[in-house]
């Protein structure tokens, strides 16, 4: 497999962003990067088919319940690897190769500082942070928990490695070797899950192995690169120059994912809380709580793989976005905007078909022996909240178009929007009123707050580029 910028000189590999036709490039960059981000939501959708088949669907539950804090991680990969990605499209596209690989050293300390970080907070207090996940007393989901969460610690460095420089690498002109890196890794992850759940009987701990495992392959990958001569610009520790000033730049760039990131970790904590609360006196069984968090993480699984593709599309457009704003060609940017926009939508509204019409077939692909009320719940579930899939594609790319254009203020606020100002007190006002289907029907709700919102402000965002726009 080679990349399409590889034969030429590696500046051309960022030149064509500037160059070639918009639609040809928005399809070369999402394709490899849709792949990137289905391939990387398989190492915890993975995770979730084995553990629920080879041990139980109330493990489930527990690999629910860490879920906030590896969310969290994720949210700090996305400030530091994305917000680097960002700089790095722009400075590319100015002319500025310096800067550009500097933000690109400032990101590989950035990423194994806050994994090391990370790892030594999490083994230090990992009861009190288990106690807080929102499990209620006697739960058997807790245990499980804890057994995988323990072992993750030890691969955050890999891991936050591993993701925030797909996006460095993507941003010169290089969407395959991103793609390469994820699949080398949920390849091994796939391999790896079932030998150590299925042969070795390690259960929670063997998908957990399997994890860091793989990311330590994919790392590894991504970093040789980096370091090689194919790249447009060179990880140079050496040379490092620590600025607080460059630091700040990479903060800002990448402020909105790291927030909807870290909302979306209050949003799971809310969820398990409410799965706890609700569980057992709307399913009827003792340990509905743990049935109940199971399902979501069902629900969440299946989210997840229709959604990735959206985000591939998200950032296989960026580094065009990005450049060419950087270069103030606004009709390209208009263009590979609404390019983006089409693609995203068709992808939604072909997840949300299946979703709507198999809800049971995809809750049985997890949990083949589910029991009555785990079919109770997870498939009438699914359809309510996936209600407004659909129109997740535009809420997405439009919120990352801000950021890309330098307004990460009004990106942010679209961000908290659905994950925070609306999402958040839907739930406790719903559950209130209508205990575990309140909290499931809070989705669609600031779903479509989210989206009325977010149509308004994009409007008048595109009015402004298209009067910038030579093409009319």
């Amino acid at each position: 497999m080679r990349d399409w910028g590889m034969s030429e000189k590696n500046n051309d590999a960022a030149g064509r962003l500037g160059t070639e036709p918009v639609g040809r490039l928005l399809f070369r960059f999402s394709i490899p990067a849709i792949t990137g981000m289905l391939v990387s939501a398989l190492y915890n959708v993975v995770d979730r088919v084995f553990v629920g088949q080879g041990v139980n669907e109330i493990a489930l539950g527990g690999l629910s319940l860490v879920l906030p804090l590896m969310t969290v991680a994720m949210a700090f990969s996305m400030l530091f690897g994305i917000g680097s990605a960002n700089m790095i499209s722009m400075r590319l596209g100015q002319g500025r190769k310096g800067e550009a690989e500097n933000a690109l050293n400032h990101c590989f300390f950035l990423l194994c500082g806050a994994g090391l970080l990370m790892t030594a907070a999490g083994l230090k207090f990992l009861e009190p942070l288990l106690s807080m996940l929102g499990a209620q007393k006697g739960s058997e989901s807790l245990g499980y928990a804890r057994d995988y969460f323990r072992i993750i610690l030890y691969g955050s460095v890999f891991s936050m490695v591993g993701f925030g420089f797909s996006h460095c690498t993507r941003a010169q002109g290089f969407p395959t070797i991103t793609m390469i890196s994820m699949i080398l890794g949920a390849g091994l992850n796939m391999i790896l899950d079932p030998i150590f759940i299925f042969v070795f009987h390690w259960g929670v701990e063997g998908a957990a192995w399997a994890t860091i495992i793989s990311q330590f392959v994919s790392a590894l990958w991504i970093l040789s690169f980096n370091f090689g001569k194919r790249a447009v610009i060179k990880l140079r520790l050496k040379s490092f120059r620590p600025s607080l000033a460059i630091v700040t730049q990479i903060m800002a760039f990448g402020s909105a994912q790291f927030l909807l990131q870290f909302l979306m970790s209050a949003v799971q904590l809310l969820y398990n809380t409410s799965m706890g609360w609700y569980g057992a006196e709307a399913l009827g069984v003792a340990n509905g709580g743990d049935i109940a968090l199971s399902g979501m993480n069902i629900n969440g699984s299946i989210m997840m793989l229709i959604l990735m593709p959206v985000f591939g599309i998200n950032q296989g457009a960026q580094p065009i976005l990005g450049y060419n704003y950087g270069a103030r060609r606004f009709d390209r940017v208009l263009r590979a905007y609404l390019g983006a926009i089409a693609a995203a939508t068709l992808i939604c509204v072909l997840g949300f078909t299946i979703a709507e019409l198999f809800p049971v077939q995809l809750v049985r692909f997890f949990a083949p022996e589910g029991s009555p009320a785990m079919m109770r719940f997870a498939p009438r579930a699914m359809r309510i909240m996936l209600l407004l899939l659909p129109l997740n594609g535009f809420q997405i790319v439009s919120a990352n178009f801000f950021v890309v254009t330098g307004r990460p203020k009004i990106s942010i606020f679209l961000s908290m929007l659905r994950q925070c100002l609306a999402l958040i007190p839907c739930m406790l006002v719903f559950g209130k009123m209508w205990g575990l289907w309140g909290v499931v029907a809070a989705t669609p709700v600031a779903d479509t707050l989210a989206v009325l919102c977010t149509g308004v402000m994009i409007f008048f965002e595109l009015r402004k580029l298209k009067a910038h726009s030579p093409a009319r």
